[in-house]
Formats: structure tokens, C-alpha cells, sequence
């Protein structure tokens, strides 16, 4: 039995050299709401495939993984309540022929697995706000350590404890590359206020530190931070207004653990009146769209 399926077009993609770019089904599944979530599934893939870009949403489909979703495939994450996976959740999936959308690490896992080289989200998972005490930490981090994928992001959403994730990655050695600029943002931000060592200014730049970092033996992958246009970023003020907000109510609540980020997002979602929602599509697809870019180069290089 094959550890995954991969779609007819991802494999013959993959075969011939062409640029592929993997998505992650967490964020249609658990990040929008219906019915927006299964329009922002097909935008995604269309503008990849409109920038001549193979689309590989990746999903567990009755424990199966499957790299590149057909229509009914999209169709499922979107309307079904599946589990949310990350990469030690995957074999019990597939013991129990269950359903799962995958998280950052899962979806970076599986692709890799299948030789995807390229990987856009909206937000890279980090360390928790008082991971001192609870030890609470995504798997992202520790996933990219070992997996050797680019993935291109908006930072990490300002509710984590954002320089300690970036001491994590530093010591993980994952390289952290800003596009454009060297302030890390902060999702719904621009700029987080805290500077990165490193920017790359295109995506053939960015190939080239891939195929370097192949050429080195190194088995991490790469973040790159890629910020949402100044333009487009939610209002700071408002932004904090709300934040501030969102943690008091989860503390009320007396929310812990891994319900934390759930509750906290869907606060927010609700405390802005969408507002960080639309944001929050805004950057998916700008990251999509650098992804493309540099799944081409990446395609050219090779």
C-alpha cells in the first residue's frame, strides 16, 4: 500500500519537473467560515494555475493522504468537520480510515514526502504565549527542522510569542528569510518589530538559496516571511484593541492548552467584525502568489 496518493495532475507535474505549489486544507477547514471557505479553496488553486502553477492541496481522506484534491476532494474539506492533523495524527488517520485536513507541519510532511518543494499558508504555527510554563509549542517548528520544503508565510499571527519563535527556529537552524524586507511580520501585520538577519529580494533568489541549501546536505526547510502590503495589513490600533481583548476573554473563559488559538481566532474574528478575516485572505493569497513565483524559479533552476 502507497503512504499517499498523489492527483494524476501533481504526479505528472512532478514527473516532467513543472512548478508545483502545495496548500494545506487546515485553513479552508478549520481557518474560514462556510460558505467562504470552499470559494477561498478554488481561488487559491486558480491563482496558481493561472500563474501556470500546479495546485497540490493536501488533505486525509478516509486515511488516506492525498496530495491534489479533485472538486468533490475540495468539496469535502470545506463542508465537512473533519479533524484537524498534524504529522502524529496522520497513522492513526490512516488505522482508522478517518478524514483530517493537515496543518502546516502535516501539509509540509506529506509534500515533502511527495517531492513538493514549495509550500504557501497564511501563518506559520510558533511558540504560545506562556510556553514557559506549559511547554506549548506548534509542531510546525520542529517539523521544519527535519523537512526540506519552502514554505512561504505572513510570519506568525501576532497572538504567539513571536521572538521566542524566532529563537526556535534559529535553533532548530531553520533559516528564516524575509521577502522584501527584513522586519518579520506579524500576520494581520506588516511588521512585527522584530528584524530578521536576512532578505532576499526575488523568488529566483530565493531558489538559489534552496538549491545551496541541498548542495550543503542541510535537511531543514526555509521560511519565508512574506509580509502583506502595507496597504492591506488591519489597522495597528485596532489590531491591538482587540487583541488585548481577546486575551481577557480567554482568560475569563478559562480556555488552555491547544483550545487556546481556536478560541482566540474565532474571538477576534467576531470582536473585529470581520475585519481580520478579510485580512487574513488578503495575505493567503498574497503568499500564494509569491509561491507560484518561486515554485517557477525552483522548476527553472532544476
Amino acid at each position: 500500500m502507497n503512504s499517499f496518493i498523489a492527483s494524476p495532475e501533481v504526479s505528472e507535474a512532478l514527473a516532467k519537473g513543472k512548478a508545483v505549489v502545495a496548500l494545506e486544507s487546515t485553513i479552508i477547514s478549520h481557518g474560514l467560515p462556510r460558505p467562504r471557505n470552499l470559494a477561498a479553496a478554488k481561488e487559491f488553486e486558480e491563482i496558481l494555475r493561472s500563474k501556470g502553477v500546479v495546485p497540490a492541496t493536501i488533505a486525509i481522506l478516509d486515511g488516506v493522504p492525498r496530495i491534489g484534491l479533485d472538486a468533490q476532494g475540495i468539496e469535502r474539506i470545506a463542508n465537512e468537520d473533519l479533524a484537524k492533523a498534524s504529522v502524529r495524527d496522520i497513522p492513526i488517520l490512516a488505522a482508522k480510515k478517518e478524514s483530517g485536513a493537515t496543518t502546516v507541519a502535516a501539509t509540509a510532511h506529506l509534500a515533502a514526502l511527495a517531492g513538493i518543494r514549495v509550500f504557501a499558508t497564511g501563518g506559520l504555527g510558533g511558540v504560545h504565549r506562556g510556553a514557559i510554563d506549559t511547554f506549548d509549542e506548534s509542531a510546525d517548528l520542529s517539523t521544519l527542522a527535519v523537512t526540506p520544503i519552502t514554505v512561504v508565510s505572513a510570519g506568525v499571527k501576532s497572538v504567539l510569542d513571536i521572538p521566542a519563535t524566532l529563537e526556535r527556529l534559529e535553533t532548530l537552524s531553520v533559516p528564516v528569510i524575509g521577502y522584501k524586507t527584513k522586519e518579520f511580520p506579524a500576520f494581520w501585520l506588516t511588521d512585527s518589530g522584530y528584524t530578521l538577519d536576512w532578505s532576499l529580494d526575488s523568488a529566483e533568489q530565493v531558489a538559489l538559496a534552496m538549491k545551496a541549501q541541498d548542495e550543503l546536505g542541510h535537511g531543514q526547510g526555509i521560511v519565508v516571511a512574506n509580509p502583506i502590503p502595507i496597504d492591506k495589513q488591519w489597522d495597528p490600533k485596532e489590531h491591538d484593541r482587540v487583541l488585548e481583548i481577546a486575551f481577557q476573554a480567554t482568560k475569563k473563559a478559562g480556555v488552555s492548552g491547544k483550545a487556546v488559538t481556536p478560541f482566540l481566532l474565532g474571538f477576534i474574528v467576531e470582536e473585529s467584525k470581520g475585519r481580520s478575516l478579510e485580512v487574513n485572505l488578503d495575505l493567503a493569497r498574497n503568499n500564494v502568489q509569491l509561491a507560484a513565483d518561486i515554485a517557477k524559479a525552483w522548476a527553472s533552476l532544476k
